[in-house]
Order: C-alpha cells, then sequence, then structure tokens
C-alpha cells in the first residue's frame, strides 16, 4: 500500500481541465469556433473504461491548454449526474505529480475524501480526491515528454496548426465561488493537504455589496485558485446569483493568459466572442488612476480592455460574455506584465464609472 510523502506535492502542476456538459458539440462550438482551440483526441461514444464508459469526451487545446469534454451517453454516468445538477462546468482540476498512489496517499492520510484509488493505464497511472463543491482532483502521473491524450481512452488526432499559432498559452487562474462561510475552511483543506500557499487576501467593498477574496497557489506556482465568497450583510451580487444557479461551491470562470492580449481580443472578436463592455468613463479617468506601459489608452479603449496594477507591474484583461444558459461559467484573458494581483482595482474603477455614468444619464433625462 502507498505511504504518504511530505514532498509528493512540490512539483504538482496543471494537467488538463474536465468539463461535463451536455452536448458536445455546442461547446465544441464555443471553444474552436470562438477561442480558436484545436481538437487533440476524441473517444467513441461509451468505449473505454473508467471515467470513459458510458460517455464520449474530446480532448481541445492551445499550446498548454488542455481540456477534455465530456458527455454523458448513459444515464449511470457522472456527467450525467452532474449536468443534471449544474449544467455544464468544470467537475475536474486534473493535478500532474511525479507519484499519483503517493499523491492520493498522502491526501487522504490528511483528510481528503478518496474519489478514485490509484489506477494504472498503460503508462498513466491517476487517483482522485474529491476538491471544492462537486468538483475532483485527478492527480495524474505520466512519463516525462510523454505524448498522445491527457486522458487514458482517447485516440489522438492529427494536430491542427492553428493549435501552434494560437496566443492562448496557459491557464492563469481558476475563479471559484464559495458559499459563505466556507473560505477559510477551502483555504485550510488547499493548504493542508496539497501543501498550497496563501498568497493573496482582500476583501472588496463595491458600492453596496462587498465580498472576501483570498487566492491559493501551489507550491510550483503552475495552479492558481482565486477563492470568492460573497458577503451577506450586504446587497446581494453576481457571486450569490453563481452559488444559486450552480448549486453549490464552483468555478465561476477559468482565466487564459496571453503574451498579446490586444491582437488575441481583436482575432476573437472577428471569430464572434463576445466580450463584456467597459463604461467610456472608466477610460477617461484611466490616466488619474496609472498610465498603461505597454499598450496606449486608445488601443486598451478600442478593445474595451481592461488595466490595473500592483507592486510587481501591470496586467491586462477582459471577460467574455458568458454562453451557458445560466451564465454560471465564463472566461478571461489575461496578459501580466509583473503583476500577480487579479485586478481587483478594476472591479472598483468599473463601479464608479458605471455610476458616473448613470448619474450623467440620469441627469439628462432630469434636464430634458
Amino acid at each position: 500500500m502507498p505511504t504518504s510523502d511530505p514532498y509528493t506535492f512540490d512539483d504538482l502542476s496543471l494537467d488538463h481541465i474536465r468539463f461535463h456538459v451536455r452536448n458536445i458539440e455546442t461547446t465544441l462550438a464555443w471553444l474552436i469556433g470562438g477561442y480558436g482551440l484545436a481538437v487533440r483526441a476524441v473517444s467513441r461514444p461509451g468505449a473505454g473504461s473508467g471515467a470513459e464508459a458510458g460517455a464520449r469526451s474530446v480532448e481541445v487545446g492551445a499550446n498548454d491548454i488542455s481540456i477534455v469534454l465530456t458527455e454523458a451517453v448513459s444515464d449511470n454516468h457522472a456527467a450525467a449526474r452532474y449536468v443534471a445538477r449544474h449544467g455544464d462546468g468544470v467537475a475536474d482540476i486534473a493535478l500532474r505529480v511525479p507519484d499519483a498512489a503517493a499523491a492520493h496517499a498522502t491526501a487522504v492520510a490528511r483528510g481528503a475524501r478518496s474519489v478514485a484509488a490509484p489506477a494504472r493505464h498503460g503508462e498513466l497511472v491517476t487517483a482522485s480526491i474529491g476538491g471544492f463543491g462537486d468538483v475532483v482532483h485527478t492527480f495524474v502521473q505520466r512519463p516525462d515528454g510523454a505524448g498522445g491524450p491527457v486522458v487514458p481512452g482517447l485516440r489522438p488526432v492529427p494536430r491542427d496548426v492553428a493549435t501552434l499559432e494560437n496566443r492562448l498559452l496557459s491557464v492563469d487562474h481558476f475563479a471559484v465561488c464559495v458559499r459563505p462561510g466556507d473560505i477559510d475552511d477551502t483555504v485550510a483543506f488547499y493548504r493542508d493537504v496539497l501543501d498550497f500557499r496563501l498568497t493573496f487576501t482582500e476583501k472588496l467593498q463595491i458600492g453596496r455589496q462587498a465580498m472576501t477574496t483570498k487566492v491559493v497557489e501551489s507550491r510550483s506556482g503552475d495552479v492558481t485558485l482565486t477563492l470568492i465568497e460573497p458577503d451577506t450583510t450586504q446587497e446581494r451580487g453576481h457571486i450569490d446569483e453563481f452559488l444559486d444557479d450552480h448549486g453549490c461551491a464552483g468555478v465561476q470562470h477559468l482565466a487564459f493568459a496571453t503574451d498579446g492580449i490586444v491582437t488575441t481580443v481583436e482575432d476573437l472578436r472577428r471569430r464572434g466572442v463576445a466580450f463584456m463592455g467597459t463604461p467610456d468613463t472608466y477610460y477617461r479617468t484611466l490616466p488619474d488612476r496609472l498610465v498603461p506601459t505597454r499598450y496606449t489608452v486608445d488601443e486598451l479603449h478600442g478593445q474595451q480592455i481592461l488595466v490595473d496594477e500592483d507592486h510587481g507591474g501591470q496586467l491586462y484583461q477582459i471577460f467574455a460574455k458568458s454562453v451557458h444558459p445560466s451564465n454560471t461559467i465564463f472566461l478571461e484573458l489575461i496578459e501580466r506584465m509583473g503583476a500577480r494581483s487579479f485586478g481587483s482595482g478594476n472591479i472598483t474603477a468599473l463601479y464608479e464609472a458605471a455610476e458616473r455614468e448613470r448619474s450623467a444619464a440620469r441627469d439628462e433625462s432630469q434636464a430634458a
């Protein structure tokens, strides 16, 4: 029987993300048609074993981004139960480790719930534990340099050249909404079980709404979870709505890192991706808050991109509109120029800009 290892999580990194979806074709249109991800591997519907039995899966990706979409073809499959409760969403944040059996033993010894015992699939070894809400973490052990599909049971397809040209590089972070009162226990789980570090804490007041954010990061720095808890003493907001619609803690959005956000956003808009708008007032008052270093205010304004800064530098970000029927999952693009924070200054600035626009519109209406 494997024994726990105090150093097993030192080199933990993100392996892949599994989405459970109601209809793969619809999700492929979103990620391939909109974001230019390419199909990397597919399964035969209902074939395979383990997580692939009773389901159809397709792996898509670009650069270091790997996403496995799973649609149940049997009512008994975990994807069917997940979708019935939540709709489409992130069901598994899979973590690559040097020794999956040791990672599983260590996590369970530290209090994690075992979901799947260690199992060998050819060269791969996997094991799973429960994370937050209905999200699990599958530990993946794979030989150095091993190619092919990221999960057992899929067969590779020829790589599309678009995968090499895509400027979506990696997953910057996961934004996770947790129920009121749960954020400290969630931080403790990742700190005590998986050796994550608490790197950032902030209480944010936005008008009559408030939230607490705590960021946990793996020792390697490769996996970052931005945990968000609503303040129930204040007015309800979008975090409360997510928790109501999703039914429990879950991934609200994924942030993809890019090295050229203006060009990337231009390309995605041509592909039909719709982004959340930004009031013109935000850009008129931007020089009072900071001076962008990589892009001009006009360039940012033209693509509705936000900018923030911290002691390390600047970051540029934009949020796409959700295509989920309940708005419970969406994507963010982010480019970091030294900054390690997550754009909290933008939240406040956007709120203030929106308030100024509403006030101006109200004044115009009264004057008329």
